[in-house]
């Protein structure tokens, strides 16, 4: 049965369209954020962000047919979780979280966020960050508290960086004590494809094992843009094709780095399907994967 027509559209997700593909049972959504003026925005972010609740996402949930989620703490609340672990209280056992915390971080303060069904910490070189430049130094000690406390078991680092600071990290990537999520395709350029020199460094860290690679944010380096971002299907094959057991999908919402009204969150879903190739591809991706990860009840195949 398809799912009923939109008569409005979905706050930050323009068109009224559903994915072309009815989704699983228990597909998740790997990237999101909520923004929730309750909790104040960092000193050093410059700009105003948006109003991002965990209702208006519900209403992206209901678009798009995902039921699990992953919320990720935006660069604009700094270090603190806040309103990430208020979004993870709302959402229920099918969320989990990814924070952002200092190299300072104490042993307490991850027992909390396990607690509250975080389950790793994003690094982030791209971004401004509330304690100025982030450094592979810091990378290493999160990597290392992360390893070594007990109540992180099964926690992964998750990377935002540059494709050339990814080519300078290999090694020290390669050698993370936990495993590593790279966000958004790698921040890869479409028009290089699987020959970037940094596509080279994710695939031999997929080849690897330890490595997760998060096909979002597509429209990050797109000039061909929606609806269907056809530069990126040459990249997107690839890493399918390399490690389809270790890819994860996310819809970024609510876009944040794009201009307002730019953004089609079902179109990202029919990219997916392009990239997979296959239903089977993209029930991996979007159910299996993501409940290994992250630690979601096993959903059985149909």
């Amino acid at each position: 049965m398809p799912l009923p027509a939109l008569t409005t559209p979905v706050p930050h997700s323009v068109g009224l369209n559903h994915p072309q593909r009815r989704l699983p049972p228990g597909a998740c959504d790997s990237h999101m954020h909520i923004f929730d003026p309750r909790f104040a925005p960092s000193s050093h972010w410059p700009r105003t962000p948006p109003v991002a609740s965990v209702a208006e996402y519900r209403q992206l949930q209901a678009r798009l047919g995902v039921t699990r989620t992953v919320v990720v703490t935006p660069s604009t609340y700094g270090t603190d979780n806040a309103c990430t672990l208020d979004a993870l209280d709302q959402l229920g056992d099918a969320a989990r979280g990814v924070a952002v915390v200092g190299d300072g971080v104490r042993a307490e303060e991850l027992s909390h966020l396990a607690a509250r069904r975080v389950r790793g910490l994003r690094v982030n070189f791209v971004s401004p960050q509330s304690w100025g430049t982030t450094t592979p130094v810091m990378l290493a000690t999160l990597a290392r508290k992360v390893a070594e406390h007990p109540a992180c078991a099964g926690w992964h680092i998750q990377v935002f960086a540059r494709p050339e600071q990814l080519v300078a990290m290999a090694p020290q990537l390669q050698s993370l004590p936990v495993p590593l999520v790279i966000d958004h395709l790698g921040r890869i350029d479409p028009a290089l494809g699987p020959a970037a020199e940094a596509y080279g460094v994710v695939r031999g860290l997929l080849d690897g094992g330890n490595t997760w690679v998060k096909l979002s944010g597509a429209y990050m380096r797109s000039t061909v843009h929606g609806p269907s971002y056809a530069d990126t299907l040459p990249l997107g094959q690839a890493l399918v094709h390399a490690a389809p057991d270790r890819l994860v999908w996310g819809s970024d919402w609510p876009h944040t780095t794009e201009a307002p009204g730019s953004v089609n969150d079902a179109d990202l879903l029919d990219l997916l399907y392009a990239w997979a190739g296959s239903d089977a591809a993209a029930r991996r991706i979007l159910v299996d994967n993501p409940a290994r990860l992250y630690g979601f009840a096993t959903v059985p195949s149909l």
